[in-house]
């Protein structure tokens, strides 16, 4: 909008950005046309959070999701929405959804060379107190001309061809890179579009904000326990970092890009796996903070070089600033030698 508040006849969508990279790279299109459809998705279920009590669509479905969360009604809705926005695209082969057991193999007529991987409604235990919630997702190529299978979704985040999250915040927003750098992108309403508000998005070389459930405290293993000793007793006599945790992943990520500083959900005894899924919810946000200039480890390699071995495995994750997550990394390989 220029400053006559006369209405911008130039808008820059994510739709038109999308297109215009897609010309750059000389494709053909296709990868548009999933991107279009996730947006499509995006926007109903952002319609679909704010009228959630009113169209009756809080509390549980009755039934529990393959990872153990009980499954709330508009989990269910965002889950069917994002499926038949991409299938319809006929860009895609195979579908990985956090709600899903087992790999979703799109119909033969359907099918084109994606491969999306995504998360419908994250941090959805928080919807009955209005705190952000948001979808991730991530996309690949299938690599093999046989027939689809799960196995072809056991990429590492080193292939992602493109990855993003939409937060459903006080606004709206579509945070996306297809491998030249991060864009942010608000819905306006009165539009129904995404338009372009921050171009080529880096994240500050060093925060002062760390995030994690401290709530796991005795659990913790020594290593985190030291860095966020660190964290609040300097030893240099600097000031201590303040603490953030909304317990949507979406949400802390978003916060940890915009302001800088390190988000943490590290192994503990209870989980020594770690807790988040790596295909949909670790690889798309270690991709976008690493191309904003940030890192994602799980303390001894990077989230984007771990080969998958299944579609639901979980893995530890510390990511955000580059200075923050160096130094957790060091103070991981020397308790963990």
């Amino acid at each position: 909008m220029s400053d006559k508040g006369t209405f911008d006849t130039n808008v820059l969508t994510l739709t038109r950005f999308v297109l215009e990279e897609g010309r750059k790279a000389h494709g053909t299109g296709e990868l548009t046309n999933l991107l279009n459809s996730i947006c499509t998705a995006v926007k109903a279920i952002s319609t679909a959070v704010r009228k959630a009590g009113i169209a009756n669509l809080y509390g549980i479905a009755g039934s529990t999701n393959v990872t153990g969360d009980q499954v709330k009604k508009l989990d269910v809705l965002s889950n069917d929405l994002v499926i038949n926005m991409i299938k319809s695209s006929f860009t895609s082969c195979v579908l990985v959804s956090e709600e899903d057991e087992k790999a979703i193999i799109v119909e033969p007529d359907k099918r084109g060379k994606y491969i999306v991987c995504f998360d419908p409604l994250d941090g959805s235990s928080n919807i009955d107190c209005l705190v952000s919630i948001g979808t991730i997702f991530g996309i690949y190529k299938k690599t093999t001309d046989d027939e689809p299978c799960e196995n072809d979704a056991l990429q590492p985040g080193r292939k992602l061809v493109a990855a993003g999250y939409a937060l459903y915040g006080s606004a709206t927003m579509m945070v996306l890179s297809t491998g030249q750098g991060v864009n942010c992108f608000m819905l306006d309403p009165s539009i129904g579009e995404f338009i372009l508000v921050d171009r080529d998005v880096r994240i500050k070389k060093k925060g002062k904000i760390y995030s994690l459930n401290e709530g796991y405290a005795q659990h913790f293993y020594p290593d985190v326990t030291e860095y966020l000793q660190k964290k609040k007793h300097p030893e240099d006599g600097s000031a201590p970092y303040g603490s953030r945790y909304v317990g949507s992943m979406v949400a802390d990520v978003h916060r940890t890009l915009v302001y800088g500083g390190i988000f943490l959900y590290p192994a503990n005894v209870k989980s020594p796996k770690g807790k988040l899924r790596l295909l949909y919810e670790c690889n798309p946000m270690a991709f976008i903070m690493e191309q904003a200039g940030g890192m994602a480890t799980t303390g001894s390699i990077n989230v984007l070089d771990i080969q998958p071995t299944a579609i639901h495995q979980r893995v530890p994750v510390v990511l955000g600033s580059p200075d923050d997550v160096q130094e957790y990394i060091s103070i991981f390989k020397k308790h963990n030698k």
